[in-house]
């Protein structure tokens, strides 16, 4: 117990690390995590969504499954009412914070302006100079985003393959992070059975922001997915 706790504060911790030292971070990585039991015989690969009694209005829910449909769609699965479907495809998904702290130095300047720093936009150390003064503690949120991918056989209920991806950052909104969530999680579809990889994807200028309604009062646009390319890191 004792290990996992200190593994997930050392996960968390190298997040914020990499958000405060790349400055402006270009790609979401995201750990995909595969259980199949897949055949692959099947040559018309037609599902519906599954959901809970209690989450049948659930418009949240729904902004999902688009997400998630668009990125089924590239596998050869198509969408049906649930009496015709050979699939149900049930999605579990989450959001949690927690804080780091970190240490970082604190620089000071031993001459006062104008001689260095001050008032000098072009001095590279800044208004503080280029020694230090120890260290002080700051706190960053640390946000990690989970979407869990579940797929049964309609008539016989044996699940044939349950995929969870999860990443963490410094992204406070699930809605931004779900676009990248589905394409990781379904990216190489089907993996093998107990496969755990890494996903690295680029970061679109809109943050991935899905089903933005229209100016004019429209109905929703299609799911922006994240840029194609992704590229699996084992």
């Amino acid at each position: 117990m004792n290990m996992n706790r200190w593994t997930r504060r050392a996960a968390l911790l190298l997040a914020t690390l990499t958000v405060l030292l790349s400055g402006c971070t270009t790609y979401v990585n995201t750990q995909v995590t595969a259980f199949s039991d897949w055949s692959g015989s099947d040559a018309t690969r037609t599902y519906a969504f599954t959901r809970a009694p209690d989450q049948q209005n659930n418009l949240e829910l729904s902004t999902y499954e688009r997400v998630v449909a668009n990125e089924l769609a590239t596998h050869a699965f198509r969408q049906v009412d649930a009496n015709e479907a050979r699939y149900l495809v049930g999605l579990s998904y989450g959001i949690r914070s927690d804080m780091v702290t970190v240490s970082e130095p604190v620089y000071y300047n031993p001459w006062p302006a104008p001689y260095w720093g001050w008032g000098r936009p072009f001095d590279p150390w800044g208004p503080w100079g280029p020694y230090g003064g120890g260290y002080v503690s700051q706190s960053y949120p640390v946000y990690t985003h989970l979407l869990g991918v579940r797929i049964t056989e309609r008539a016989s209920g044996k699940e044939v393959y349950n995929v969870t991806a999860r990443n963490s950052g410094g992204e406070s909104s699930l809605v931004r992070a779900m676009p990248y969530l589905a394409r990781s999680a379904l990216s190489d579809f089907p993996l093998g059975n107990g496969v755990v990889h890494t996903v690295k994807l680029p970061v679109e200028p809109n943050g991935g922001a899905p089903n933005e309604m229209a100016a004019t009062g429209g109905a929703p646009a299609a799911a922006p997915a994240p840029a194609p390319g992704a590229k699996v890191v084992q």
